[in-house]
């Protein structure tokens, strides 16, 4: 269970402990391929003072060929304690669209081992609305030890996919917009096929967040039961490439969803692959 109240914070919880010490703010804008924004440039123009960002393309495997794969434990752990985070301080994330990418960040924390992770509730669009401070330029942090400990538990592979797709021993659902589910868009990234992993059910990140914010526990719990997910049985999320994937996984710990894990790979893996089965329109029944 995931405690809305204390994984999420305030602008006005944040304005108060800037440059506490014992708090580090993360930017975690990313933005997907068609946007066209530079999550990297945006900061460098304004962010909120004292944050360091967290490149999600990089704080990653960047061997494996497909985008922001989680790195290993060991890597994380050289990346972000360079970007001055302690796996002893409470972090907090935020996103320069309210809540679309901080969530990813948020989730990668915790799978890497950090322990009081929280979400800056309606993100760097509050805090610019509301006239709180921002900085320019590049963050100079002094660097801290982060000791990373890979959680496996919440991570499953093409292979688990694989077999999770033959035996229906988890319910998989895809955070994509609806159209790209059934095929009847394009994917952004180029080389994929359309469609979705045989079985798996559809519930778009977005129907999820208003205003930057997740939705009410009703409405969250409407919009799973609308899709035929049984929360209380075993959950797997995937999306393009495992970022708002990790907007269900956030959401569905926030009711009470006691088995979810995340597919990192998500349709860019699945897509791209010459021999994994892919189905076209709704959801089926079975």
């Amino acid at each position: 269970m995931i405690d809305r109240a204390t994984t999420f914070v305030s602008t006005e919880w944040l304005a108060d402990r800037l440059g506490d010490p014992s708090i580090s703010v993360v930017d975690a804008s990313w933005y997907l391929p068609n946007a066209n924004r530079d999550a990297a440039a945006e900061f460098l123009t304004s962010h909120i003072p004292g944050a360091v960002y967290f490149d999600l393309d990089k704080v990653a495997d960047t061997s494996s060929g497909l985008p922001h794969m989680l790195p290993s434990a060991e890597q994380f752990a050289a990346t972000v304690g360079k970007l001055g985070i302690s796996d002893t301080q409470t972090i907090v994330v935020y996103d320069g669209a309210g809540l679309f990418s901080a969530p990813r960040v948020w989730w990668t924390f915790r799978v890497m081992g950090a322990k009081d992770v929280r979400i800056l509730e309606g993100g760097f669009p509050k805090w610019v609305a509301e006239g709180r401070p921002v900085e320019t330029g590049e963050a100079k942090p002094a660097a801290k030890t982060f000791h990373a400990e890979l959680d496996a538990a919440q991570v499953r592979s093409i292979a688990d996919m694989r077999d999770l797709v033959a035996d229906r021993s988890a319910t998989i659902v895809d955070a994509r917009p609806g159209e790209r589910f059934r095929a009847e868009q394009p994917e952004p990234r180029a080389g994929l096929r359309s469609g979705h992993m045989p079985g798996s059910r559809n519930v778009p990140a977005g129907s999820l967040i208003a205003d930057g914010k997740l939705k009410s526990a009703a409405e969250i719990e409407a919009a799973f039961a609308a899709a035929g997910v049984d929360v209380s049985k075993p959950i797997v999320t995937s999306c393009g490439s495992g970022v708002t994937a990790a907007i269900l996984t956030l959401a569905l710990g926030t009711i009470g969803a006691k088995d979810v894990a995340l597919y990192d790979g998500s349709w860019a893996e699945w897509g791209s692959a010459s021999d994994t089965p892919v189905v076209t329109g709704p959801a089926d029944a079975t």
